[in-house]
């Protein structure tokens, strides 16, 4: 089938993407899906920072390439062997195609699946085929997704079905993050209620980790970012205090706020300073819990004495450490209770021709999660 996408030619275009245009608008063939895989038609897209790092080539990938993984559609047509989904399911795309039986999987962490890590680099699908094609060459998938599209054929183990009263606009941003977010305060840190915590950060990862941080009951909730305009919304969705992360006195007012630092501090901005921050607000025994991906290369230097004396941690935490099946349903759950207000984090809806423009926005820290509709 011929389908409209966004295709990124070459990575590493400077901004603004305005007038560099890395991402071009155009026809596609999609094929259908084969075993184990499954036509879905995308009724929203959330555009992240990971697919900024894959425009800007801090994480390269096969170009060109159709981006967008963080989305939910429709079930409209399932291949041979597909048993969990049937057309007409809603569902909601996932970044990790675990396998289900690998050591990681049967631990229950198919976060750590490196099953699809082959497929990932290659620009594959988890199966090692190619479902795009266009007239010039070949034409690689994204993370095994590619949803910056009408539609698209993933595998199987990409997608969780989600009950049919969430809105999809809104079941977009499960995928990638509210899971990073929310599951770092469930899963990683498991905190208690009354723990304080900071979040140093506050894109679509950190202000959900901080919606989860309200969720869970911890108090006092520091808020940290370079806007003030960020600051003003995280007070709004339930932080304590909002500091600049510019601010000289930032450790010492975080000390005074949370009675000498506090027991965890997510950081979720995926740059060193923001991890020193992060590290510098915690308490004796506190725990740094990082879900930022900065350039590959990086590397992050602490004083080990204190590390040691104060019993302080240091903890990745990826997708975090999620089980989708298991935790998106929950989480979708607690938002149409009322305890996940996600969709207060949407800045709105754009069409394909606005892409470019909006990932300058999302450069510039304007926005948190604006969605591609591709109907628009």
């Amino acid at each position: 089938m011929k389908i409209k996408a966004a295709v990124l030619h070459q990575q590493g275009l400077p901004a603004p993407y305005a007038v560099s245009r890395p991402i071009r608008i155009e026809e596609v063939t999609l094929d259908g899906p084969g075993e184990g895989e499954v036509l879905i038609e995308v009724v929203a897209a959330g555009l992240c920072h990971s697919d900024l790092s894959t425009i800007a080539n801090v994480r390269p990938r096969k170009v060109p390439t159709v981006i967008g993984h963080e989305a939910a559609g429709i079930v409209r047509e399932v291949g041979q062997g597909v048993r969990r989904l049937r057309p007409g399911d809603h569902v909601v795309a996932v970044f990790v195609a675990s396998c289900g039986h690998c050591r990681y999987c049967e631990d229950q962490r198919p976060n750590l699946c490196t099953s699809s890590w082959t497929a990932r680099a290659e620009g594959t699908l988890q199966s090692g085929a190619r479902r795009l094609h266009f007239d010039q060459g070949p034409l690689y998938h994204y993370t095994g997704l590619s949803t910056f599209a009408e539609y698209a054929v993933v595998s199987e183990n990409s997608l969780v079905s989600i009950r049919k009263d969430v809105p999809l606009e809104v079941a977009a941003l499960f995928g990638c993050a509210v899971v990073t977010g929310v599951g770092a305060v469930f899963n990683t840190a498991r905190i208690r209620p009354g723990q304080s915590a900071a979040v140093v950060g506050l894109g679509g990862v950190g202000l959900n980790a901080l919606i989860g941080l309200v969720a869970a009951g911890a108090n006092p909730i520091v808020a940290v970012d370079m806007l003030p305009e960020k600051l003003a919304l995280a007070k709004s969705l339930g932080a304590t205090h909002g500091f600049l992360a510019s601010s000289p006195d930032l450790r010492q007012a975080v000390m005074d706020a949370t009675w000498g630092g506090v027991d965890f501090a997510f950081e979720a901005a995926g740059a060193l300073p923001a991890v020193n921050t992060a590290y510098e607000l915690l308490g004796r025994g506190g725990t740094l819990i990082s879900s930022g991906l900065p350039d590959p290369t990086a590397k992050y230097a602490y004083a080990h004495a204190p590390l040691v004396s104060d019993e302080k941690s240091i903890r990745g935490s990826y997708m975090g450490s999620c089980d989708p099946k298991r935790d998106v349903p929950r989480y979708l759950d607690l938002f149409l209770a009322g305890r996940l207000p996600v969709d207060r984090l949407r800045s709105g809806d754009i069409g394909f021709g606005q892409i470019n423009e909006a990932f300058d926005a999302l450069v510039a820290g304007t926005i948190v999660r604006e969605t591609l509709r591709p109907n628009l």
